[in-house]
């Protein structure tokens, strides 16, 4: 199994102990560390490798951000061999980043569907935290909601994707690891060549890997007055 540097942040106790408070905000944690750290990367170490065990617990991890209605509605291809890199480059704009990084994610978000709701929320009511009978309070809501409206579907599948994306490259970040979010791919070859299903939405592509340098830092974003109105 491959190494995967750390980055230098303080973690549990210590971090509480060391992280310091003014006017009621913490002015560092490693959370915010890891936010304010993560740059989208451009150069990759072709040479460095993440393991399928690796891989497996980026997306474990991922996966425990947010959905509607516990939905769950995304899927992840993980394209790490030569072989597969080879396929994608070409309908991603023949971007480095594809066969430099570890791995490429295709993140896949799945039409909204209220059906699978039961499923989904099963085990909360097999572990005692919801009961059965607050099941159809959560999907028929849902089913309201999605069932006669596309839009609202794929509008769902596309949020769930991006929420997807973006924990994906801030857990990377925590690993120590770069990450490239890229929208410049023909969806519809993507689509064909890896086979994805009638109901997924290819959202984005994620890279990740050990960054080599020549990477910029993270860039300065507009003043918060721009964008935050308090009312």
């Amino acid at each position: 199994m491959s190494d995967i540097p750390a980055i230098e942040s303080p973690s549990g106790a210590n971090a509480n102990a060391r992280a310091r408070v003014q006017d009621g905000i913490p002015s560092t944690n490693p959370v915010v560390e890891t936010i304010l750290s993560r740059s989208a990367a451009k150069y990759y170490d072709p040479a460095a490798t993440l393991s399928d065990e690796q891989i497996g617990e980026l997306v474990r991890i991922t996966t425990t951000a947010p959905t509607s209605f516990h939905l769950q509605n995304w899927r992840f291809i993980a394209v790490r061999t030569p072989e597969a890199k080879a396929r994608l480059r070409p309908i991603a704009w023949n971007q480095p980043p594809i066969t430099d990084a570890a791995v490429t994610f295709i993140i896949c978000g799945q039409l909204a569907d209220a059906s699978v709701i039961p499923q989904r929320l099963a085990p909360l009511v097999q572990a005692g935290v919801m009961p059965a009978t607050m099941v159809p309070e959560w999907e028929n809501p849902a089913r309201s909601l999605y069932a006669a409206d596309p839009q609202q579907q794929r509008d769902e599948a596309v949020r769930t994707g991006a929420i997807a994306a973006t924990a994906l490259m801030y857990v990377a970040r925590s690993w120590g690891l770069g990450s490239t979010p890229m929208i410049g791919f023909d969806a519809e070859a993507l689509i064909r060549e890896f086979a994805l299903a009638e109901n997924e939405v290819p959202v984005m592509l994620v890279t990740v890997g050990v960054e080599r340098p020549g990477n910029w830092p993270q860039k300065p974003r507009r003043p918060v007055a721009d964008v935050l109105d308090l009312v």
